[in-house]
């Protein structure tokens, strides 16, 4: 075998590890917050209430 082949099984280890990352992430994140919570524009209602309008 030669370097190529250790680098390409390398980069689907890296990228196999990666994914399992993001799964256990996407779970984590879910079983935490409820759908409300994950679905809301807080930052939106923030902005709106902070921001004054000139008439």
């Amino acid at each position: 075998m030669d370097i190529w082949n250790y680098a390409e099984y390398g980069a689907w280890a890296a990228s196999a590890l990666l994914g399992l990352w993001i799964v256990i992430d996407w779970l984590r994140t879910d079983s935490t917050y409820t759908e409300d919570v994950l679905t809301s524009s807080r930052e939106g209602e923030v902005e709106a209430v902070a921001e004054k309008h000139q008439i």
